[in-house]
């Protein structure tokens, strides 16, 4: 009994998925970040420059989130493939700065 190699397309599509959903979730990883910041901000009075980058990078969280569904809606593939390979690009950007601002965080809270 052999194993089939997945297509290229699916291996796309899967991938797509996965960024769709993590997107979604990173979404929702700022927001409450940016609720902690907050909250922090409140108690000790110093204002963050963290919550607006934040801000910004679950902005670019959600524009992957939504390159990637329409990249899993649309029917031409040439298309699709401009939308995925797009929703990973803004994906990994976003990635890069999110990992930028908790070095931030970190410093600024020192």
């Amino acid at each position: 009994m052999s194993l089939q190699e997945p297509s290229k397309e699916a291996v796309e599509i899967d991938i797509t998925v996965h960024i769709f959903t993590v997107s979604a979730t990173l979404v929702g990883v700022c927001l409450t970040v940016i609720s902690l910041l907050i909250i922090s901000r409140k108690l000790s009075h110093v204002k963050s420059l963290g919550e607006d980058l934040l801000a910004f990078d679950a902005l670019l969280f959600l524009s992957s989130c939504i390159l990637s569904y329409s990249a899993l809606r649309v029917r031409k593939k040439g298309r699709r493939h401009t939308l995925e390979r797009t929703s990973e690009e803004v994906f990994f950007v976003a990635l890069a700065l999110m990992g930028i601002i908790c070095v931030f965080i970190v410093y600024e809270l020192i």
